[in-house]
């Protein structure tokens, strides 16, 4: 009979410790450590998967061969994988409760299933309510197979027995394995079942695509060691309440990562949205203080995005400074830079910026529309009609450029975009057809610029 042990496993680096203590010492996070009940088996229990052991190669003499790709019949969420699924490659999509990973997964395997065989393991859903799923999404599912399991030598005996090309484990938290105690969804869980469904599927070429939930702050659960495992992670963005869902990649190790992938949800299923810059748009019909179109890069792709300002006086001492969808460390800063440079003051103000539709703004090309839609709203005059702007802001106050400038200006003009306010590093040397470029190198200049 195998022995059992109590250890404690920390959520952030997977380290053991024999005792709980309120810091990781491997670490060093606070309040990580969970305790978890593992069994120990006589004979290591990766034996048979080991295989033989590996020689050592002089790189230069490894053949490199390109990965091909399975496309997944869904545009959207082939551009965020990288072109589709590789053969052995391991995907771990996270997301919050109903935000639609099923769904999304559900609607690829049929579409997969016209290529090669597919095989879906429900640890949450019996097989009924995955059917009664399909039948309300109008989806074909006389090619996909179904496996209603959450114990983990079951699993991998049907993966071996069947070998299908792409299989999906909706989740990763509700198996467990039979040579652990713990309880399924625990550290040691976790981090048993994906180790052991990563190595099948890079000995059998078998594409895994892993469902993980997430906590409450958005992150994913379990270990974070989870990440580390796998090939490509992936999070599901988005309002519950509301029709879109974004698809964004945090890691791949087949393709381009900060990718983004733009869903609607509809009656049925998910719907790639071709042209996700008019989410991001409202449609004003009379120009209106303290808005402003900005032009983001989401990795290959280019978005349009308004940016909304709100400056109003200040009730209380500390004037208040909020931003969402936008880095709020920026907010103060670029405030700051306003005042001395373009002598605008807003220590009497509260300030609010606000990125349209939802979508979360990470680079610093986005400092110029904040400025602008600030000053916009300050002195309550509309911008300019056709206007996009991009630009990062310096502390000297300097406009520095952006990353795939022109990409982002095509994009402006093809949306019928007819001004364009950007770096002077940035101004193109060939004319684009229908937009007028206004090339600006310092932040007072470009408010003097559009006044």
């Amino acid at each position: 009979m195998a022995k059992t042990k109590t250890t404690y496993i920390c959520n952030e680096c997977g380290g053991s410790s024999l005792k709980w203590a309120g810091k990781c010492p491997h670490c060093g996070a606070w309040n990580s450590l969970q305790e978890s009940v593992e069994s120990e088996p006589g004979g290591h229990r990766y034996a048979p998967l080991a295989g033989a052991a590996s020689a050592v190669l002089n790189l230069a003499q490894v053949e490199a061969r390109e990965q091909p790709r399975q496309p997944s019949g869904i545009a959207e969420f082939d551009r965020v994988l990288g072109g589709g699924l590789v053969s052995g490659g391991v995907v771990l999509i996270g997301g919050d409760p109903g935000i639609g990973k099923s769904t999304l997964l559900l609607q690829a395997l049929v579409s997969l299933s016209h290529a090669v065989n597919v095989l879906y393991v429900s640890g949450e859903e019996s097989a009924e309510q995955v059917a009664l799923r399909a039948r309300r999404l109008d989806l074909d599912t006389s090619g996909v197979s179904l496996l209603a399991e959450i114990r983990l030598e079951a699993i991998v005996a049907a993966l071996t027995e069947h070998r299908p090309g792409v299989a999906v484990i909706d989740s990763i938290q509700t198996l467990y394995s039979g040579e652990l105690s713990a309880a399924p969804g625990s550290v040691s869980q976790v981090r048993e079942c994906a180790a052991q469904l990563t190595r099948l599927a890079k000995q059998t070429g078998i594409a895994i695509v892993m469902i993980g939930h997430v906590t409450k702050d958005g992150s994913l659960a379990g270990p974070r060691v989870l990440e580390h495992i796998v090939d490509t992670v992936l999070y599901f963005e988005g309002d519950t309440h509301s029709a879109f869902r974004l698809v964004r990649a945090f890691k791949n190790r087949y393709g381009a990562v900060n990718e983004l992938g733009v869903f609607a949800m509809t009656d049925k299923g998910l719907r790639g949205v071709n042209n996700p810059s008019a989410l991001f748009l409202s449609q004003h019909e009379q120009g209106v203080s303290g808005s402003c179109v900005m032009a983001t890069q989401e990795g290959t792709r280019p978005l349009l995005v308004e940016i909304q300002a709100l400056v109003d006086g200040a009730n209380a001492p500390n004037p208040r400074r909020l931003s969402l969808g936008l880095e709020g460390t920026r907010l103060a800063m670029l405030l700051a830079v306003l005042h001395r440079h373009a002598g605008v003051v807003t220590f009497d103000q509260d300030v609010f910026v606000n990125a349209v539709g939802g979508v979360k703004i990470t680079e610093p090309a986005a400092d110029l529309a904040v400025l602008l839609a600030i000053m916009s709203s300050l002195r309550n005059r509309p911008l300019p009609r056709g206007l996009v702007v991009f630009g990062e802001v310096g502390l000297a106050g300097e406009i520095r450029p952006a990353p795939r400038g022109q990409e982002r200006l095509r994009e402006a003009a093809k949306l019928g975009f007819s001004t364009a306010l950007i770096p002077k590093a940035n101004a193109p040397r060939q004319a684009i057809e229908g937009l007028e470029i206004w090339a600006v190198d310092r932040v007072d200049a470009a408010i003097a610029r559009v006044q």
